[in-house]
């Protein structure tokens, strides 16, 4: 083996030649192989369809609520804030502190486990139809086709030298891309920063560091992954379209091409008996491979680069009824179901199989425990300090005293007027002020005396319990324990 120059080939001997290729008598193939690949730009063609129109219909959705959701407003602020600053997230009417990262913990488990659920019955839908890089390339390509013209036109276009036409087209379509994406970025940020706080800084130049270096940073990622790297995001960066085969068995259900119906195939007229002539129903007009955004054959069988966006399958569908062919030569079906000619209700019946049941049980279980969680949480929060200055000693009247700090936080969007009692040792009581106004949304430290009188218990630690209780609403209640020393 040897490397040829800077290009990275290797220059070997081919004693295994693909089928129907036929070989150079009596000598040997001399082929070269590249040791990288130099990418291969892609012009996908539009196609119109049922599961374009799924797709299209998705892409409105998400950005519909991720564009949307920030202008919302609720009990006079915006309704989704992440705020990193107060160390508050709200979502509608909850409020999220610190301490509730429990149920950030259940949102990551119960979307894997839902990953798992859908890729296991029914592949990459997530990649195909929903996820951010998916989206955003079709709305990038929209505008591409938009400006500069159909898959055709598209490539005179790049082919040809450059000229005025040229120039102004790529320079519209870039505006339009860079225009989308700077909006892009500075949605993002506005689940950070308020956005109608963000806008009023934007337009009086008077943006943070931060914040404008998320949302140039944000925007460049849209533009760069959806108007540049497109495919080769999905194909060399995502991880998902690695470890997908780990999820995938022979009853998962993936785009398909029914090699039965369409091999061997050929080109042919319409009027042509394609079965008198040896041909399955596959005219070989490439359309599969035209509308593709990862630029593979289908036919090849199931690759990694394939997302599962079916737009092939609408292409073919469409040339299948040209031609008079039924539908379904591609078409969403199981390994399976190809292998031994099952039918659609056969095909269903396989998808209640035990990986996904077990699926199924374990995300109904996080889900339904979680949700409960979130119903039955307190809006109060107490967390008890002992003052380490002052350890126990003696006040008026001989009795011993400790001190205390209490951090009450009240997580809902409303003032609470609390009242703190103690208990577990005789006349053990508060000898501070015991009730509290806890503004709405917000904690409040407080200092606490307690005082018991003198002989009432032995030296050393007791253990006691504090109690804080909602005084209108005696169901609102915490109990945090502690001790109290006595000399």
């Amino acid at each position: 083996m040897a490397a040829s120059g800077e290009r990275g080939v290797e220059r070997r001997e081919v004693n295994d030649r693909l089928p129907g290729t036929p070989a150079a008598p009596n000598a040997a193939d001399d082929t070269e192989v590249s040791l990288y690949e130099v990418r291969r730009k892609i012009y996908p063609r539009a196609v119109h369809g049922l599961f374009a129109a799924w797709r299209w219909g998705l892409v409105w959705l998400t950005q519909l609520i991720f564009y949307g959701t920030p202008w919302l407003v609720w009990n006079e602020r915006q309704a989704v804030l992440f705020d990193l600053g107060a160390r508050k997230f709200y979502i509608f009417g909850l409020v999220f502190w610190p301490q509730d990262f429990i149920y950030l913990t259940a949102l990551l488990i119960i979307a894997a486990l839902a990953l798992f659920l859908f890729t296991a019955v029914g592949g990459r839908l997530w990649c195909g139809y929903a996820c951010p890089q998916t989206v955003y390339t079709e709305m990038f390509m929209w505008v591409e086709r938009r400006i500069e013209g159909d898959r055709a036109a598209r490539m005179r276009l790049d082919r040809a030298p450059m000229s005025a036409t040229k120039v102004w087209r790529k320079a519209a379509k870039h505006g339009v891309w860079i225009a989308i994406a700077l909006w892009t970025g500075l949605t993002f940020v506005g689940y950070f920063t308020p956005i109608r706080e963000l806008l009023r800084e934007v337009a009086t130049a008077s943006l943070g560091p931060w914040e404008t270096f998320w949302i140039l940073f944000y925007g460049f990622a849209t533009y760069g992954n959806a108007g540049w790297m497109r495919e080769q995001v999905c194909k060399y960066m995502c991880p998902y379209a690695r470890f997908q085969s780990a999820m995938f068995d022979k009853d998962t259900m993936i785009v398909t091409y029914d090699a039965h119906r369409g091999e061997p195939r050929g080109a042919r007229s319409k009027r042509v008996d394609f079965k008198a002539k040896g041909l399955g129903e596959c005219v070989d007009c490439t359309m599969c491979v035209q509308v593709c955004p990862t630029g593979i054959d289908i036919r090849d069988g199931l690759q990694y680069e394939c997302i599962g966006c079916a737009a092939c399958i609408d292409a073919c569908d469409q040339v299948m009824v040209r031609m008079g062919y039924p539908t379904g030569l591609i078409r969403y079906s199981t390994t399976n179901a190809i292998e031994n000619r099952w039918n659609l209700r056969q095909m269903i019946a396989r998808v209640l199989r035990p990986r996904v049941l077990i699926y199924v049980g374990v995300l109904l279980a996080v889900t339904v425990a979680a949700a409960f969680s979130l119903h039955a949480r307190v809006p109060l929060k107490v967390d008890v300090l002992r003052d380490r200055t002052s350890l126990a000693r003696e006040v008026e009247g001989g009795r011993i005293e400790n001190v205390y700090r209490l951090q009450i936080m009240n997580t809902r969007e409303s003032p609470h007027r609390v009242k703190v009692t103690v208990s577990g040792l005789p006349t053990l009581a508060v000898a501070s002020e015991s009730d509290f106004e806890i503004p709405a949304a917000t904690s409040k430290q407080v200092p606490l005396r307690l005082q018991i009188d003198a002989g009432q218990a032995a030296s050393g630690s007791h253990k006691i319990e504090l109690q804080v209780v909602d005084a209108e609403d005696p169901s609102v209640a915490v109990r945090e324990r502690s001790v109290f020393l006595v000399r």
